[in-house]
């Protein structure tokens, strides 16, 4: 059997939390996935994982192989990239992370128009709203949505995201509009546990003003926020480029148009700079010039308007 692909199952074992999943991940059997980590076990001639039917952990020698196996995997990749950046054709696979309101919105797009562009790059999209370890979960780019981004990471400034607040017309002709941010105390707000969960921050003449919300609609998908603010479900706070097609086909309304919110940088997160694949190189670059437009907003321009909303 192939000792790097027993190296890869072993890594999305770890990476995923169990055989199953990563064989899930991986299109293959669970019982072919649980013979890769036996050949694993065999090959470093001692147990790596202890099982239980709860959860998954690494002994100590799966503790001491699982760098050994990342690298193995990089000097791997490395022969296929090598001949790549010797001609400066980006190939090879790209694994990418983002949250689901970006990736619904902008990214996706962004991604299929890239390869049409480079068709030898295959891209691994995985969908997390919350941070990632890119070392530990074999990540090469991780594009986050942030103030900053953590200490430490080395990161690429994509462009500017800029949020408003907006309602369905059916919520604010029963609750009524609000007039300046102290009133968003009245209303139903819609919440997203990993920003703006209690507290919305804006500024006023040029002043800091930030308002408490509440409301009984939480989530912790970003996508899922949209979808509940055009069903009536409150006020929400959204990214420009997720509520610029409901708000053209009149599906939501923008208020509070005269306060302005803090706005967000978008960012590139990777592990290095030295020896970067030519196929992230290539995606970065691409991602910048594709998806800054306008006064900094992030998103492609709005379609056409439907007739009726979508079922």
């Amino acid at each position: 059997m192939d000792r790097l692909t027993a190296a890869s199952v072993f890594l999305e074992t770890v990476a995923r939390g169990s055989i199953s999943a990563a064989a899930k991940h991986l299109e293959m059997s669970r019982a072919m996935a649980t013979r890769y980590v036996g050949l694993m076990e065999e090959w470093a001639g001692s147990r790596l994982l202890h099982r239980t039917t709860r959860r998954l952990s690494l002994t100590p020698a799966g503790e001491l192989l699982l760098p050994v196996c990342r690298q193995m995997l990089e000097l791997s990749g490395e022969v296929g990239t090598l001949g790549a950046q010797a001609d400066d054709m980006p190939r090879g696979l790209v694994r990418v992370t983002a949250p689901s309101i970006l990736a619904e919105y902008c990214l996706t797009d962004a991604l299929v128009a890239f390869q049409r562009e480079h068709p030898g790059v295959a891209i691994d999209l995985q969908i997390v709203d919350s941070t990632s370890n890119l070392a530990a979960e074999g990540i090469d780019l991780a594009l986050r949505v942030t103030r900053e981004p953590d200490p430490g990471v080395i990161a690429r400034r994509l462009g500017t995201v800029r949020s408003l607040v907006c309602a369905s017309p059916s919520y604010l002709a029963a609750h009524g509009t609000p007039q300046h941010v102290r009133d968003l105390a009245a209303h139903h707000c819609v919440t997203y546990a990993h920003y703006g969960r209690s507290l919305w921050h804006f500024r006023a003449d040029g002043e800091p003003l930030s308002a408490p919300v509440s409301g009984n609609f939480s989530t912790n998908e970003a996508a899922i926020v949209v979808r509940a603010a055009i069903g009536g479900a409150g006020l929400a706070l959204l990214p420009e480029f997720a509520a610029r097609q409901a708000i053209a086909e009149g599906r939501l309304v923008r208020v509070l148009a005269s306060f302005e919110l803090e706005a967000l940088g978008l960012f590139a997160i990777y592990l290095s700079r030295k020896r970067m694949p030519a196929a992230l190189r290539a995606l970065i670059d691409f991602l910048a010039s594709h998806l800054a437009l306008g006064q900094g907003e992030i998103g492609p321009p709005s379609r056409p308007s439907k007739t009726s909303p979508p079922g």
